[in-house]
């Protein structure tokens, strides 16, 4: 039987739940600022326990929602990734807090990522003195997003211009941002 409550009453209601997702968005973040990627050994795990408890602690209804918020978190984040302009291991890393937190809390911790993102890559540009560069190199990337329909095409695009882009090791600001949502949801208490 469908019970409503459940999309608000999620494993995240539970203080170690969240302390738990916040240490791996930590780790996450540590690893992705300095190799620039996101481990499967650290992402896999994340999803799957996360499957698993929410099966063990709500049942088939648990599971149902966290496979949604599975979902949710690979649904905002793929698009980036089929064009070459996210790694696989962010990708990951955002389906691992949906299995844990569920669709919600997902895509709202999405949100703040994303406005934490990019505040960070304009810091980035601008420190780096290349604002124009940037510039043209992002309303050319719009500008072939909205021509280009191949997603393969703008992968393969995307992997030519990489050498000359400044990248953003995402699971920062995803850390930043959920944990960030964390809080101001008081739910690190």
């Amino acid at each position: 039987m469908f019970n409503s409550s459940m999309i608000w009453d999620t494993p995240a209601e539970e203080p170690w739940v969240v302390w738990l997702v916040t240490v791996v968005l930590v780790v996450a973040a540590v690893i992705d600022g300095k190799l620039l990627k996101v481990p499967n050994w650290l992402t896999f795990p994340m999803i799957l326990s996360g499957w698993a408890y929410s099966a063990y602690a709500f049942g088939w209804e648990g599971i149902g929602w966290s496979l949604a918020g599975t979902g949710v978190g690979l649904a905002v984040l793929l698009p980036a990734y089929a064009i070459g302009g996210m790694g696989a291991g962010d990708v990951k890393l955002m389906a691992g807090i949906g299995a844990w937190c569920w669709s919600t809390i997902t895509l709202f911790a999405f949100c703040a990522s994303a406005v934490v993102g990019g505040a960070l890559a304009v810091a980035m540009v601008l420190i780096q003195g290349k604002w124009s560069h940037h510039r043209n190199q992002f309303f050319g990337i719009l500008n072939e997003i909205s021509t280009i329909r191949d997603p393969n095409k703008l992968a393969a695009i995307a992997a030519d211009r990489k050498s000359t882009m400044m990248l953003l090791p995402y699971g920062i600001p995803m850390a930043i941002g959920t944990i960030a949502y964390f809080a101001w949801m008081g739910m690190l208490m």
